[in-house]
């Protein structure tokens, strides 16, 4: 699988484009965050010349967000985003744009609603969806093998922030530490900042 970061986007927001290939060597990629600008992510997508077949949000912060609509009617992509976050794409308010800038922003509903465990194929892989509430009720993680988009769950010098909308810090403390059960050599994707291992990730939070 290969990574792409489309950085810097909109609140310095990583925008992460998945390229797989399937056993006919036909590439299909998947959008996870699209803050980038929606022209840019679908040039890339054509530029390796792979179809896209998810847009996945690793939960419903606007600066996760900002192009989703355009993207979507661009490429006629469904949108996928956790159960318990779904509310977050219609209401400025718990999105926390209003917040920030005083105006709503609304979003479309998602297509698919995802839940702790559930599996997407992409090409010939397989991105699981981890559920890890604490940052939002909704905030979600995908492992592929040894790769894990950790959203604003972790970073690698740090951890989301639970004061907004459907934050919690028990819940977030309780996900934190559910990923010591994992191989610490994994590589890290968060949604701000630069990619590290989880080790390395646990070791400065913990």
């Amino acid at each position: 699988m290969e990574i792409f970061n489309l950085f810097p986007g909109s609140w310095v927001s990583n925008c992460y484009v998945l390229v797989a290939e399937d056993k006919q060597g036909k590439k299909h990629a998947a959008v996870i965050d699209p803050s980038a600008n929606s022209e840019e992510i679908v040039s890339l997508t054509e530029s390796v010349g792979a179809h896209l077949e998810y847009i996945i949000l690793t939960h419903g912060h606007f600066d996760h967000i900002i192009s989703l609509d355009s993207l979507r009617e661009a490429t006629n992509t469904a949108v996928y985003i956790h159960r318990d976050d779904a509310e977050m794409l219609s209401d400025g308010k718990k999105n926390a744009y209003k917040i920030f800038f005083d105006q709503d922003m609304i979003c479309r509903p998602a297509d698919k609603l995802l839940l702790d465990g559930d599996k997407l194929t992409l090409g010939d892989d397989t991105l699981e969806v981890i559920s890890t509430p604490g940052h939002s009720k909704g905030s979600i993680c995908l492992k592929c093998k040894d790769i894990m988009i950790t959203g604003d769950t972790l970073f690698a010098q740090g951890y989301g922030r639970y004061d907004l909308h459907g934050g919690n810090a028990t819940q977030l403390i309780s996900s934190l530490r559910s990923f010591e059960s994992y191989d610490k050599s994994i590589t890290i994707y968060p949604g701000h900042g630069g990619s590290c291992t989880l080790g390395e990730a646990l070791d400065n939070i913990f």
